[in-house]
């Protein structure tokens, strides 16, 4: 039996990964591999190339802002309160839109999709979205989930959602 596990606001720890932070809630390690939660927060015009996880299940629970979410071949508007589970292996890219910074519940299961984004970003120094000169830069980053990315589970289908 685990660990009760509680996470208060700004606790931390958090990955600095895709421009934006990874607030870790409850991780892997803490489940016994079960499930993985971060607290997201990403600015505007982040967004993934169409991809696959054919390890883990994903949802995500929009808190702030809007996100353009292709599942498949379905495209959706998430706002506020908005909920989509995506079943393992199905394709699906997102783009954070509109003139706010969106933050949503990331969740996995199983649980090691998060430390996916440890291998790629960096520790966060503290939580915030990083700044200019924090992080690393979009051409290590890319080279990063390409050598990574492939031990998770993770496949590239595609290209992004384009922008408006």
């Amino acid at each position: 039996m685990g660990d009760v596990v509680l996470h208060r606001a700004g606790d931390g720890p958090g990955t600095w990964a895709m421009g934006s932070l990874f607030e870790h809630l409850v991780t892997a390690s803490q489940t016994d591999g079960l499930l993985g939660v971060s607290l997201v927060t990403q600015p505007v015009g982040t967004a993934t190339p169409f991809h696959r996880h054919t390890h883990e299940a994903e949802a995500f629970y929009v808190l702030e802002g809007r996100v353009r979410y292709r599942a498949g071949e379905e495209v959706f508007e998430l706002d506020p309160g908005s909920f989509v589970h995506l079943p393992r292996a199905l394709p699906h890219a997102f783009r954070i839109v509109g003139d706010a910074p969106a933050r949503f519940l990331a969740l996995t299961t199983p649980g090691g999709l998060m430390d996916l984004y440890d291998e790629v970003g960096v520790p966060a120094s503290s939580m915030h979205v990083p700044g200019p000169g924090e992080g690393r830069t979009i051409e290590d980053e890319i080279a990063r989930w390409n050598e990574v990315g492939p031990r998770f589970g993770l496949e590239v289908v595609g290209p992004p959602i384009p922008p408006d």
